[in-house]
């Protein structure tokens, strides 16, 4: 099989290492072709993934259109926000018989819709069944560095999802299957906002006991929005759910993390984002839950808190005292 990888970032350009180095034939397209040629001259991702050298049945490509044609399997791996129209950039090729792995974690501006449906009404020609995604607590600075890492293959199709499982699995990257492609998503995407959240909290030097309890009630508001969007609740207590969320809230690769504690800080958004090199996925997933949230009368205070400082201005203190201030409940509630 042909392996077309689509975002030269430091995600995409693991996964085309993994699978190169597996003897697939892997395509790894970056956006701007300066970018393309400078990869392709290096057979490195300076940029974004230092010191690991691309093997040679790895190619750079610039050329969106005639990579779909080549290819039997796509994998996204662009920012959520970019699917869309990136996938634009198919040109109406034949997709019949092509796997779409999706990596990228988010939900959509504007449409409240996650990856997979995204790439459905985008891709006309595309069924339902032939969109996986590959989701996990899988920093792309240790899977590069070849350290066990654990992750879940999930499509509405258990044929696919265990193709995909084939594709990508190795000995240090161990992948398992599950059809329920709406809890995996959703838990993967909203996981990234709570990160923030917890970042938050580092920053402004709170301890342990505030962490745990974010990572927890996080985890029910994810659950609620998993339910209300027909999710298997039992998704989000495994390796899109609390697995990523956990690696997210705690890690130094976090971008998300990072993102928060620099809030925290003091700093704004605008200063923070602006500074860095990568996405931070959940600055704009939080824009597009708080709106699904409220459309689906779906209770999210820790999504509405980080809303409300990110893009509010709300000061830090107050968004704390309102959220532990709220009339008490039971915890199941």
């Amino acid at each position: 099989m042909n392996i077309a990888v689509l975002g030269a970032g430091s995600w995409g350009t693991t996964l085309a290492v993994l699978l190169a180095k597996k003897n697939y034939q892997v395509r790894l397209w970056a956006h701007r072709p300066e970018f393309a040629a400078l990869l392709d001259k290096e057979r490195e991702n300076c940029r974004y993934l230092k010191g690991v050298l691309f093997p040679e049945n790895l190619e750079v490509v610039d050329h969106l259109a005639d990579l779909v044609s080549w290819s039997g399997m796509i994998v996204t791996a662009v920012p959520s926000q970019a699917v869309r129209e990136t996938v634009g950039g198919f040109g109406g090729k034949d997709l019949d018989g092509k796997i779409l792995v999706n990596v990228a974690k988010g939900i959509e501006l504007g449409t409240g819709k996650r990856i997979s449906e995204v790439l459905l009404e985008a891709l006309p020609g595309l069924r339902a069944n032939r969109i996986a995604a590959l989701y996990g607590p899988s920093h792309a600075e240790e899977v590069a560095k070849d350290q066990p890492t654990t992750v879940v293959a999930s499509s509405s199709s258990l044929e696919t999802a265990e193709k995909v499982q084939e594709v990508f699995h190795t000995s240090r990257f161990r992948v398992y299957v599950n059809t329920d492609i709406v809890g995996v998503e959703i838990a993967g995407s909203v996981k990234n906002i709570i990160a923030i959240a917890a970042g938050i909290s580092d920053g402004i030097g709170f301890g342990d006991n505030a962490k745990a309890a974010i990572i927890t009630r996080g985890l029910a508001e994810i659950s609620r929005l998993c339910i209300r969007l027909g999710g298997d609740p039992m998704t989000v207590s495994g390796l899109s759910g609390i697995g990523d969320l956990v690696v997210t809230c705690l890690s130094r690769h976090s971008r998300n993390r990072y993102v928060g504690e620099e809030i925290g800080r003091g700093r704004s958004l605008d200063d923070v984002v602006s500074n860095m090199n990568m996405v931070a996925e959940g600055v704009l997933t939080s824009r597009s839950v708080y709106d699904l949230g409220r459309t689906l009368g779906v209770d999210m205070p820790i999504t509405q808190a980080v809303y409300e400082m990110l893009f509010e201005k709300k000061p830090v203190e107050q968004a704390i005292l309102d959220l532990m201030t709220r009339d008490p409940k039971a915890e199941r509630d």
